[in-house]
């Protein structure tokens, strides 16, 4: 776990090396109960300048200067190409984004989904996907890796970090859920285990890694840290809903060039 003096913790990935990113939590912030400390998410109702002193840490903590861009995220599989900053309320509706520009950070929130960061170094070119289960299954990663081919990447060449995202412990799913993805691909059986009486695990950072190697990724990690379980370290909507809690914080992963 990273982070030099005041700045928030955030986990690196050895795949991501002298890239500028991190996975942050919900540690280093100014944020009050229930959003305490790092929350960065607009749909959380919380003050705008606690919001932006949360994300300026960010931004100070993996690249100093750089211009944080967001997209208005939907659970879907579109992916834009930032080649300049946009203002945060005109973010687009997507949920991923790639990059060749140096000095822009891709931003990408999070709270129980898979926040995935990609790079290809040779290239210069970076991306940032959000992949909750339906992204995931649209195959948002798939067009994220086609928006970086387009900047020059190399599938070969890319390596993949999937963030802290909720654990296959942590995330019990019915039949109808488990049934979507087999009829997709019988194939995606492997990701299920049984669970209570007409319920199943699910294991969301295997799917993704799963659907990043077989788009032709070369290196993919996992940072194997459950969001619904660690509750002192991240935000977590499940956890949240369980709990009867007021409201739930996003955390933001974060890569540029």
């Amino acid at each position: 776990m990273s982070g030099v003096g005041g700045a928030p913790p955030f986990v690196a990935a050895a795949a991501l090396r002298a890239i500028s990113h991190g996975f942050f939590g919900r540690r280093g912030g100014i944020s009050q109960a229930p959003f305490a400390s790092l929350n960065v998410g607009s749909g959380s109702d919380e003050d705008a300048e606690i919001l932006g002193e949360n994300r300026r840490r960010i931004v100070d903590a993996v690249a100093p200067g750089a211009t944080l861009l967001n997209v208005y995220q939907v659970h879907g599989s579109d992916c834009v190409i930032a080649e300049d900053a946009w203002a945060h309320d005109d973010r687009p509706q997507a949920d991923a984004m790639v990059t060749a520009t140096p000095g822009l950070l891709l931003g990408i929130l999070t709270a129980d989904c898979a926040p995935v960061l990609l790079a290809d170094r040779g290239a210069g070119v970076v991306g940032a996907a959000h992949a909750g289960w339906q992204g995931a299954l649209a195959g948002v990663t798939d067009t994220t890796i086609a928006a970086m081919e387009t900047l020059g990447a190399g599938r070969a060449d890319i390596v993949a970090a999937i963030g802290p995202a909720i654990g296959r412990a942590s995330y019990e799913v019915d039949h109808d859920f488990r049934a979507r993805f087999a009829e997709a691909d019988p194939a995606n059986e492997k990701f299920f285990t049984e669970g209570a009486p007409g319920h199943a695990q699910f294991d969301l950072a295997g799917y993704v890694a799963h659907r990043l190697a077989a788009a032709g990724v070369g290196r993919i990690e996992i940072v194997d840290r459950d969001t619904y379980a660690l509750a002192d370290a991240y935000f977590s909507y499940r956890r949240a809903t369980h709990r009867g809690e007021p409201g739930y914080g996003r955390q933001l992963s974060v890569i540029g060039l």
